[in-house]
Order: C-alpha cells, then sequence, then structure tokens
C-alpha cells in the first residue's frame, strides 16, 4: 500500500495563540473558553477540551486582538518543557487558546478525529528547535508529511482506534480506583490519623526509625535495562551492575519533584542520594504498613524549600505516625502482599494493552491497519479518491495507490 502524502498545511490550517493577559484571566462566565496549556490537565480533558477555567466575551477577544478556533481543531503545547509531555487535545466547541499553545484546525476533508490521532502518533519533540527553551514553528509543522486517505477510510481507521481507546479508558479507571485501594485499607484498619479515633500509640519518627542518604551513581553508569535496579526520588531510575542492599529497603524522595514520595525497594537494589532509606528501626515496624504510614503524612510538606524542595532526618523525625499493635501490622501487610499480586498482574495487563495500541496506531498509518477493508471497498474508495484528488489538486490516476 502506497498511500500519496501531502504537506500538513494542505489540509489543516495551521494557527498560533494568543497573548492572555492576567487581568483577563480567572472569569468562567462569558462566552468563549480561553485555554491555556494547563488545561490539558484537568480531569475530563485527556482528549476533548470539556472543562476550563478562563472564558472571555466577544469584546475581550477583540480588545485582545485574538480570534475563536472551531470545533474540531486539534491543539498541543509549543513552547517550553510542556512540548515533552507529547499532550494532543480536540476542541468541542468555538474557543481559542494562549500563545504556548498551536492548534491544525481540519479543512473539510479531513475527519478531525482522524487528525488528532495522526497527530496522537506524532513525536512533537522531534519538530521542536532545540535549546534552553525549546519551541515550535509554524513553518516546520506546515511542511510535515500527511497522508491522502479518503473520507471513508478515516472514518473507518477513527471507529478501531476508538473502540482501543476506550479500552484504554477503562484500564485508566482501572488504575485509579487501584491506587484508592491502599489508602482506603489502611484508613479502614486503623482510622484517620489526624483523629486517631482507635486511640492507637502515636510517636515521632525520630523515635522510630533513623535516615540516611542513598549513594550517588551518574546517570552513566545507569543503564535502561539490567540486573540490579537503582531507586531514586520515585522509584526504579535505571539498573546497575552491582548493588547497595541485598534486603528490601523503605525509600523516601529526598529532593526535587518527587520530594517525599515513597515507596519500597526490591531485594540487591542500589539506593541513590536523590533518596533516604530506613538503615535503622528502634522497634517493631512492618515495611508495608510503615510506607502506608507515611504516605498518609506527606512528607513534601516538610521540606525545606531553599532552591528546590528538600527533605531530611532532621525535618522529618518530629513528625508523628500511628504505631498500631504488633498483629495488626503484620495482618496489613499479609493484606497488602496479596494486593501486590494482583497489582502486577493489572500492570502487565496494561503494560501489554499499551503494547497493542502503540501497534495499532502504528498499522494504522501505516495503511496496514485497514488493508482488508479497504479491498472490501475498493470500488467506493477509488470514486471518493479521485474526487478529493480533484479537491486537493493532485494527480487524478491514482489506480494502485490507495
Amino acid at each position: 500500500m502506497n498511500w500519496i502524502t501531502i504537506p500538513l498545511h494542505k489540509v489543516a490550517r495551521l494557527e498560533s495563540g494568543f497573548g492572555f493577559p492576567r487581568e483577563f484571566q480567572g472569569d468562567e462566565n462569558q462566552e468563549f473558553p480561553f485555554f491555556r496549556v494547563s488545561d490539558m490537565n484537568i480531569h475530563g480533558n485527556e482528549i476533548f477540551m470539556v472543562n476550563h477555567t478562563n472564558t472571555v466575551s466577544a469584546t475581550v477577544l477583540e480588545e485582545l486582538g485574538a480570534r475563536v478556533f472551531p470545533h474540531g481543531t486539534v491543539i498541543f503545547p509549543k513552547i517550553g518543557a510542556a512540548i515533552a509531555t507529547e499532550k494532543k487535545r480536540i476542541l468541542v466547541r468555538p474557543a481559542t487558546y494562549d500563545n504556548n499553545v498551536m492548534g491544525a484546525v481540519p479543512k473539510e476533508c479531513v475527519n478531525p478525529k482522524f487528525l488528532y490521532y495522526w497527530f496522537s502518533q506524532l513525536k512533537l519533540t522531534e519538530y521542536a528547535n532545540p535549546g534552553h527553551v525549546p519551541s515550535i514553528r509554524k513553518s516546520v509543522m506546515e511542511e510535515i508529511p500527511f497522508p491522502v486517505i479518503t473520507s471513508l477510510e478515516q472514518s473507518r481507521i477513527v471507529e478501531v482506534l476508538d473502540e482501543a481507546d476506550r479500552l484504554r479508558k477503562l484500564r485508566r479507571e482501572t488504575d485509579a480506583k487501584a491506587a484508592r485501594i491502599l489508602p482506603s485499607l489502611y484508613l479502614k484498619m486503623f482510622g484517620d490519623p489526624a483523629t486517631n479515633p482507635k486511640q492507637l500509640r502515636k510517636k515521632p519518627l525520630g523515635e522510630l526509625i533513623k535516615v540516611k542518604s542513598g549513594n550517588f551513581l551518574p546517570a552513566k553508569d545507569m543503564a535502561a535495562e539490567g540486573t540490579f535496579p537503582v531507586y531514586g526520588g520515585n522509584g526504579v531510575s535505571g539498573y546497575h551492575d552491582s548493588f547497595m542492599f541485598e534486603e528490601r529497603k523503605v525509600v523516601l524522595g529526598r529532593v526535587g519533584a518527587y520530594c517525599g514520595a515513597v515507596h519500597y525497594s526490591l531485594p540487591n537494589s542500589w539506593i541513590t542520594d536523590n533518596a533516604l532509606y530506613v538503615y535503622e528501626k528502634l522497634e517493631f515496624l512492618d515495611d508495608y504498613y510503615l510506607v502506608a504510614a507515611l504516605e498518609q503524612t506527606n512528607l513534601n510538606q516538610y521540606a525545606g524549600r531553599a532552591g528546590q524542595p528538600l527533605i531530611s532526618g532532621s525535618r522529618i523525625y518530629p513528625v508523628e505516625i500511628l504505631v498500631p499493635p504488633e498483629n495488626l501490622q503484620i495482618e496489613f501487610s499479609q493484606s497488602v502482599s496479596k494486593l501486590l499480586v494482583i497489582d502486577e498482574i493489572r500492570v502487565s495487563a496494561s503494560a501489554r494493552l499499551d503494547q497493542l495500541w502503540e501497534l495499532l496506531i502504528n498499522r494504522a498509518f501505516s495503511g496496514q491497519l485497514t488493508a482488508k477493508w479497504r479491498e472490501d471497498h475498493m470500488k467506493e474508495l477509488l470514486a471518493e479518491m479521485e474526487q478529493q484528488a480533484r479537491a486537493l489538486n493532485l494527480p487524478s490516476s491514482i489506480e494502485g495507490r490507495v
């Protein structure tokens, strides 16, 4: 299969957004949503830009020299670190967006959802100008090759990918529910630490544990795969050819964005100086229980803020946690162990679903996904392709290219 390709600007108009001064922000009751990059992170905006935090009137639009874009416009970040998040979204109503965003307004020959899925497999970072502040130029985006596919086939591809994405959405919902199970189990067994309704012992961490910083490990000495996991502030950050500890350790993010994050390492692992680890317990504390109790405290709130967040033993030792009887900790640990087995199966299934999604979307835009369907609908496709070729000023002889 050999699809014709043409520059993206032939099928979609690339438009940058507009400046949005602070004095015009915060009004949620006007006619037109005014989206910022951060709005792409709002729950419910995973594909369609349904929710918003700012709106403007037609009068304000005119004052700002801005205009609205139609529903179906595909938007994405165009400046800064947000480009690397690879977020793409679709406008569902006439709206505008700020100057950190770029949009692709589809022409009549393009199904907006098809354009969105095409953008989904596009790596924005590959088209960004390198530098201290990366950015994407409109002129660069306009020349990206875009496949010329009939509306019928676009709709078929969208139909298949929509169903696959529905399964991914269900998986995300399951993941969110799974993340709530352990905190709920903790509260059910021990109650809210703030009110301590079960009148359990409370002690400061300094009377229960001692922590140390991990050992520095240069990035060049870590590999993406290997035998012994290396733990940083937010779990495994790579692999090394040796390990620091044979036994499992409770690990706390020490610095930066993951300051205060809590997890436990696998046996035979390395812990970097981006993390603290518990090297001594002064009385019985089950690892699974300790991690759950520390997560309840939100350790990040005790971090120093000079430059970037930073925690140390001296900062967290005064923090009090509940200390249930040993038998209750063991009961909690046994429940957690069972949940982790189930969770491992769920994570493995999620990974397979992600792999299938990548395979599907790659096949969709290589022509393989709809190859058999195309054979069954060749007559209609040829007629539509001829009409499309005339509309786009393409060569009219297109047999053998669909």
